[in-house]
């Protein structure tokens, strides 16, 4: 079984993390698709943006958010692909790193439950130059807000501004959230100029 290891220091230890997350298989035996583990991460990086786990497509080309999502996200925040997909500025730690299955709904699984806790905390150590989070989606919200978040995704979204400078917790940006974003307009008049500012300050002028 692959493991985290112990004593990952910051920062020379974050490759060894990513390479060694990548080759991880622990939760094989669930996986329908097999393991096939989606991250991008290095130390330099300001932004990091937590997700919840790979689709199909991402599962397929092993590039995160490469799919109609990721597309909506980037719109977000107002970067072009060349600068999303840049790891030395931006990484990329979904709370589940593979492919998890459809449920009977035919949605997307929760992301498997061992994987936050095995690699999350090792990536963090190492990644000491990170300045904002992005708390995409209840998954993320609910392992790095814990008791913080409020009742409900709506609500810890808009009370996003308790939660600064450290995180900005967002919805996913599925397409089948077009109809959440319709019933919350203050969510692209208020949080996405805000969004857009911190990200572009941290990418281009530091902070």
């Amino acid at each position: 079984m692959t493991t985290a290891g112990q004593g990952d220091g910051p920062p020379t230890a974050v490759a060894d993390v990513v390479a060694r997350a990548r080759a991880c298989t622990v939760c094989a035996a669930h996986l329908p698709l097999g393991p096939r583990p989606v991250l991008r991460a290095r130390a330099s990086a300001r932004l990091l943006i937590v997700g919840q786990a790979p689709g199909t497509r991402v599962h397929e080309t092993g590039i995160p958010w490469n799919d109609r999502s990721g597309d909506r996200l980037r719109e977000w925040l107002a970067i072009d692909r060349e600068t999303f997909y840049d790891d030395t500025r931006i990484a990329i730690v979904p709370m589940g790193f593979c492919y998890p299955g459809r449920d009977p709904r035919g949605g997307d699984n929760p992301p498997r439950p061992e994987c936050a806790p095995l690699w999350h905390p090792p990536l963090r150590a190492g990644l000491t130059q990170i300045a904002l989070t992005l708390l995409v989606g209840q998954y993320a919200q609910a392992y790095y807000l814990g008791a913080r978040r409020r009742r409900t995704l709506s609500e810890t979204v808009r009370a996003w501004a308790d939660y600064g400078p450290a995180f900005i917790p967002l919805p996913h940006p599925s397409w089948r959230n077009t109809a959440w974003l319709k019933r919350n307009p203050w969510f692209e008049a208020e949080l996405l100029p805000v969004l857009r500012a911190r990200v572009h300050a941290l990418l281009e002028d530091g902070e």
